[in-house]
């Protein structure tokens, strides 16, 4: 980024140290009000951010979200993330325009050896049962004698993905019922998001009544252990959909996720401006190399895909993947002062 200066609105104490390493190259000047940014200026914001008047005083946006492999426990939890990704275009889970990941995948001629990087740190990632957040210390198996087990992620409904990726269904019970009326002999899995579980995020419309469309309902079972047993999952636009692709499974999208439209999805809501087909590791490249930044835990500094992997991994063995009794204090004061959205 060739400005000096860069100025970041509403950003929380937490976010910021992360946030400048994000921009090495730069100043970053955080503010609490957007009349506080020259006009022509660059503006980071977080997420879908509304930014009304940014284009009339020739203002550029530049949006930051969580990245795809982002630590051993929520971001609701406000744990610092180990990978963030910054977007000038928009951002990877609002459909309704491109974003740089989106162009990333349209455009790259993906070279020999960036694709044989790829695929090495997707083995890594299924080897190790590497997703998201890292939580879970449950088990689950499939049934004797099931033939056929879908998983059906929820997601919180009031996300903006939802909001600006779904344009068709837009509900966790709505999705399940689709679901099982289209596979009425198959065994389905549903499993709560864990910002639900954890009682940070509130739970979807009807969602209490999801035992009703399933056959199981998986609460505490770490993501990547379940996706091993499972043949198939179907989404909304949850990132479980890019973790079940990682692992060879089919997946089918009732949303347009940043992963469908590049034919490895059965796609329920096509995105006509998807056209190219690419091969898996090339959307790895795309989404988990060129994409993100990765911040270090024990340093403060950027480093590679294979290094964040490396901190993930012993992260997670020391963690073990449970949550200490005051984690369980800090979510109380967090639904208290923040509430449950």
């Amino acid at each position: 980024m060739s400005e000096p200066i860069v100025y970041a609105l509403g950003f929380s104490r937490w976010k910021r140290r992360p946030l400048r390493l994000c921009f090495p190259q730069n100043e970053v000047r955080f503010i609490s009000r957007f009349d506080h940014v020259p006009d022509g200026a660059v503006l980071v914001v977080w997420g879908m951010h509304p930014v009304p008047e940014a284009d009339e005083r020739g203002i550029s946006v530049v949006r930051v979200e969580d990245g795809f492999l982002r630590s051993v426990g929520l971001g609701a939890d406000l744990i610092r993330p180990l990978s963030w990704v910054v977007d000038r275009r928009g951002i990877y889970f609002d459909a309704r325009q491109p974003s740089d990941l989106e162009m990333l995948l349209a455009e790259t001629v993906f070279a020999p050896d960036l694709l044989q990087r790829a695929a090495a740190l997707r083995a890594r990632i299924v080897a190790a049962n590497l997703t998201k957040y890292n939580v879970g210390t449950g088990s689950w198996r499939r049934p004797p004698g099931a033939w056929r087990v879908i998983l059906v992620p929820g997601q919180v409904e009031s996300d903006a993905s939802i909001m600006f990726g779904a344009p068709g269904i837009k509900t966790n019970l709505a999705l399940l019922q689709t679901v099982r009326a289209a596979n009425p002999s198959a065994y389905v899995v549903y499993k709560p998001h864990p910002d639900v579980v954890a009682g940070l995020r509130a739970r979807g419309q009807g969602e209490d009544d999801a035992a009703r469309w399933c056959d199981a309902v998986v609460v505490d079972a770490p993501m990547g252990a379940l996706l091993a047993e499972v043949d198939e999952v179907h989404c909304l636009t949850s990132l479980a959909g890019f973790e079940a692709l990682l692992r060879g499974k089919r997946v089918v999208c009732y949303g347009q996720p940043f992963y469908a439209g590049w034919g490895l999805t059965e796609d329920k809501q096509p995105l006509a401006r998807r056209t190219r087909r690419l091969m898996l590791d090339e959307l790895v490249a795309g989404a988990l190399i060129l994409y993100p930044r990765y911040m270090s835990r024990k340093r403060h500094a950027l480093i590679t895909p294979e290094e964040a992997l490396d901190e993930l991994v012993e992260w997670r063995t020391r963690n073990g993947g449970r949550t200490p009794w005051w984690r369980k204090v800090f979510r109380a004061v967090l639904r208290r002062v923040v509430g449950v959205r």
